[in-house]
């Protein structure tokens, strides 16, 4: 909780002018998409747990994010996928080492249905139903 007391303001009376507001987006994604906030605190810590970390943090592989999320069982499931030409990102067909940024548009054609998300926070690591569902907007 050591943002809660950049919330309030300094304890001395000044005001902390870089203290960053709770409105403001954490991931630094575009409000375009939407930012969706986690009902409670042990979906906010599984979703920062899994969070793409400081290691470029700016993309995570297509296979891996599909799986993490849910949207297909195994990761092999969905790198085999997109060697079969199932999955679209933006409109293209990429290969499993693709990366996904926030904002993509991300099509999946499984077990004889086509799924269409949006991405709106990048994980690498598999979570829950629950937390899965806010990572993307489905447009199915």
């Amino acid at each position: 909780m050591a943002s809660q007391g950049a919330q309030y303001g300094r304890t001395d009376g000044t005001e902390n002018p870089a203290a960053e507001s709770p409105e403001s987006p954490k991931s630094g994604g575009s409000s375009a998409v939407g930012d969706i906030q986690p009902p409670d605190p042990e979906t906010a810590s599984a979703i920062a747990a899994a969070e793409a970390g400081p290691q470029g943090g700016t993309t995570v592989r297509v296979d891996s994010w599909i799986w993490s999320v849910r949207l297909v069982k195994t990761r092999s499931m969905g790198a085999t996928a997109c060697r079969g030409g199932h999955v679209r990102v933006n409109g293209e067909r990429v290969k499993p080492a693709h990366g996904v940024r926030v904002g993509d548009e991300v099509r999946l054609r499984h077990e004889g249905r086509e799924r269409v998300v949006i991405v709106t926070r990048l994980i690498r690591k598999r979570v829950g139903a629950p937390v899965a569902t806010q990572c993307y907007v489905d447009n199915s």
